[in-house]
């Protein structure tokens, strides 16, 4: 059986991560411990998330021609995923997050794109055969806009699925969200693409209905430690998570997207791949860091395996 191929479009950057009890005040000097630089950007984490879930994949994304870049490719070829796509671009630095993380385990993010600027429509053009060949195409919102539009485009064209991760939060034209098969917005993504406030299950299904009012068929609003409210053509219900102690949540996110695509590509009905990402962003809060917290397939299924007993 031919398996059903993956690309995701997105963004590479490296994560400087800071412990700290509180955030500073401005003006405000905090000591911080346990400084580290680890490998992140929604769409890296996301691809990293799938190929090590088990999907056939690969990533159209760029790094700077700098000794990071070359570490990070190098990292995502060790993580399964084909980084043909992934070209280092001359005068540019890899994209960079400034991550400080509170006591709580709750974080503040500043983020200088980089290279993530170079993936334009021309660099897209360079591997559009990639997303015609696909069977879903998996994007986020820290690449240039109008790539991801593009690209929306090209694989309604050719009968690839789009999910998109809206995510960081913006408003978003109809030209893409028509386009768009899955969305996985978080509620304050939910609030800014609907102006629907999502305190509770009745205004998740407000705001569902406000997007598949867009023409997007399936709405998935991530509601962290409650699960996800789940709306297909219209019919909602929330899926409960699972209960961990969580060290912190980055790439909580992205792990549940990467997963979820792969067990939906595998074939598994919505609920299933649904549970499926739920146990493999589980496992990611437990453990620091973006990409150094996604789980393997094989921790995935033991996981999901105690769950059942």
């Amino acid at each position: 059986m031919e398996t059903s191929k993956l690309v995701v479009l997105g963004s590479i950057n490296a994560d400087h991560i800071l412990n700290i009890q509180h955030f500073p005040q401005p003006g405000e000097t905090v000591l911080g411990k346990k400084y580290t630089v680890a490998f992140g950007g929604k769409g890296a984490n996301q691809a990293v998330a799938a190929g090590r879930a088990g999907a056939d994949i690969s990533f159209i994304a760029c790094v700077g021609n700098d000794d990071i870049g070359e570490r990070v490719r190098k990292q995502l070829a060790s993580d399964n995923i084909d980084t043909s796509p992934v070209e280092a671009i001359a005068n540019t630095t890899t994209g960079v997050a400034m991550i400080f993380v509170n006591a709580e385990g709750e974080n503040v993010i500043g983020i200088d794109a980089g290279a993530n600027n170079a993936v334009t429509p021309e660099y897209l053009d360079r591997y559009k055969q990639q997303v015609i060949d696909a069977s879903a195409l998996l994007m986020q919102l820290e690449s240039p806009l109008e790539t991801v539009i593009t690209a929306a485009k090209l694989a309604k064209e050719n009968g690839t699925q789009v999910i998109l991760n809206p995510a960081p939060a913006c408003e978003l034209p109809d030209e893409l969200l028509s386009r768009v098969d899955i969305i996985t917005p978080n509620e304050t993504e939910a609030e800014k693409l609907t102006g629907i406030k999502v305190d509770n299950n009745d205004d998740a299904a407000r705001a569902a209905k406000a997007l598949h009012d867009k023409g997007i068929a399936t709405v998935i609003i991530t509601l962290g430690s409650k699960g996800v409210w789940l709306s297909q053509q219209g019919e909602g219900k929330q899926v409960a998570g699972f209960r961990v102690k969580a060290v912190d949540t980055i790439a909580a996110g992205d792990t549940f997207n990467g997963a979820l695509v792969t067990a939906l590509l595998e074939g598994k009905p919505m609920d299933s791949a649904v549970r499926f990402a739920h146990a493999a962003a589980a496992i990611a809060v437990t453990r620091p860091g973006a990409q150094p917290s996604v789980p393997w397939r094989k921790e995935i299924d033991d996981f999901l395996a105690h769950q059942e007993s």
